[in-house]
């Protein structure tokens, strides 16, 4: 399939999921001060499944318009949008040191369980998502007023999040037969 073509559907499907499907979970933990703390934000899964090759200001680009259009859903007023082009700008560095190799020796392949190994995977994941909650939370509460609250919101949203990336990598990686 033309890659274009796979990454726009990528873009809607994980678009949608978020804001039909995952913008109605939340759950409470704490009073409602608090809010909920577990929000699992998947759309950042869109540009961390973007080519090897991709360059910095197509990330950039991708990443704005990925965190805009969440933002038109969940009105939250450029939030994600900021969010997701941090982590945007983030990523070529973090694969960079992550990667055996030079990223453009990875022409036409994208970041994923079958081209990195799970432990890799993970971590590209987990470090890039944990920066995505941290910046987004904080800019969310405005303040370090209630910092355990924060930490809990970031560590429990990351931890559904991460259950997702880790579904989304059993459902979408193809296994091969052992021969």
């Amino acid at each position: 399939m033309n890659p274009y073509i796979k990454n726009l559907f990528r873009f809607v499907i994980i678009l949608a999921i978020q804001v039909l499907l995952l913008g109605n979970i939340t759950l409470y933990l704490l009073p409602q001060p608090a809010g909920s703390l577990f929000i699992p934000l998947i759309y950042p899964l869109f540009i961390l499944m973007l080519p090897f090759e991709t360059p910095v200001w197509i990330l950039l680009f991708l990443g704005f318009f990925m965190g805009a259009a969440v933002d038109a859903f969940y009105t939250t007023g450029g939030m994600h949008a900021a969010a997701a082009v941090l982590i945007a700008y983030l990523r070529t560095n973090v694969l960079q040191t992550l990667m055996p190799h030079k990223l453009d020796e990875y022409a036409g392949l994208q970041p994923s369980v079958k081209n990195m190994g799970w432990l890799p995977f993970l971590v590209y994941a987990a470090f890039l998502i944990l920066i995505h909650h941290i910046f987004f939370f904080t800019l969310e509460s405005w303040s370090f007023s209630s910092f355990p609250t924060l930490a809990l919101k970031i560590g429990a949203s990351l931890g559904t999040s991460m259950l997702f990336v880790v579904a989304y990598a059993l459902l979408f990686t193809k296994q091969y037969a052992a021969r």
